[in-house]
């Protein structure tokens, strides 16, 4: 069984997407087509971008979304048993098993990006990467701290990464450190991402998705917040507004596709991030990206 996977924040990199903008007539009408619905050039910032610009909120989500849904749609043979995002690739996800249109999906996180933006600066936060610790661990020293700190992205076994205010992570890292991590890396990003800190994002976001039709998908979605499969229209809206401020279970995720039957995973969007993610979850599984 094939489960098409999406990469979220993080995958970006200048010159993204430009072989498919120049190498296929659909995804070109598709880059313009975006272009129009957001009122920027974003195709022009992902090609010909610096990294600067290409990690501004409003830009990344975008980008890392079109580049994925993209691909997925111009692609001949895609047809996905099972679907995945890690974090924002939720909504690319759901745009390729068809439960949002391409314009709404891009929509939305658009807004998902705008609304994240403004709780980062309500909320001066960080996040950071802590490896070569059981994710036991880890969940405890958070809980020990005072501090708004929690475990975040699941992101495969002996790498967890935790959100927080700019203290409690300095605070966490520092324990953990002392708890025997390999590393506790400080990331460079803006805020705390699915930390309770997301909470005004979350509501921001929650009207939007109200409001936006969600038509029942050809796939199940399997998704963050609970790592099960889904297909049903109402659970699927609920988990992906619970996203915001919940952990990412991706290592959770990518075990129950594979015990559902998935043998073989195919990236779609930039980068590589979740192909070696899949490996180390799951040394046996065939891993390629489109």
């Amino acid at each position: 069984m094939q489960a098409y996977v999406f990469p979220g924040q993080g995958a970006q990199f200048t010159g993204m997407g430009k072989e498919l903008f120049e190498g296929n007539s659909q995804a070109k009408e598709l880059f313009l087509e975006a272009n129009d619905i957001l009122g920027f050039d974003l195709s022009k910032i992902m090609f010909e971008g610096t990294d600067e610009e290409l990690k501004q909120t409003n830009v990344t989500q975008p980008a890392v979304f079109l580049h994925s849904v993209i691909a997925a749609l111009v692609a001949e043979d895609f047809k996905p048993d099972m679907v995945a995002g890690h974090s924002l690739g939720e909504l690319s996800a759901l745009v390729s098993n068809k439960t949002l249109t391409f314009q709404d999906g891009l929509m939305l996180v658009s807004k998902r990006a705008a609304a994240m933006q403004k709780a980062c600066e309500l909320n001066p936060s960080t996040m950071a990467a802590i490896l070569g610790l059981e994710d036991k661990v880890v969940e405890d020293v958070c809980a020990s701290i005072d501090e708004v700190v929690v475990a975040a992205n699941y992101n495969c076994p002996g790498q967890l990464v935790i959100s927080g205010s700019n203290k409690g992570i300095e605070i966490a890292c520092e324990k953990l450190k002392e708890a025997g991590a390999k590393r506790a890396l400080p990331l460079p990003v803006g805020g705390a991402f699915h930390s309770p800190l997301m909470e005004p994002a979350r509501q921001e976001l929650a009207e939007a998705i109200e409001n936006t039709l969600f038509s029942k998908p050809i796939c199940p979605v399997y998704q963050n917040v609970d790592a099960l499969p889904h297909q049903d229209v109402n659970e699927i809206k609920s988990n992906l507004i619970a996203q915001l401020t919940a952990p990412v279970k991706w290592t959770q995720s990518v075990e129950k596709m594979i015990a559902d039957g998935a043998t073989d995973f195919i990236e779609c969007g930039p980068g590589k991030v979740l192909q070696g993610l899949v490996k180390k979850i799951h040394r046996e599984a065939n891993v390629s990206a489109i």
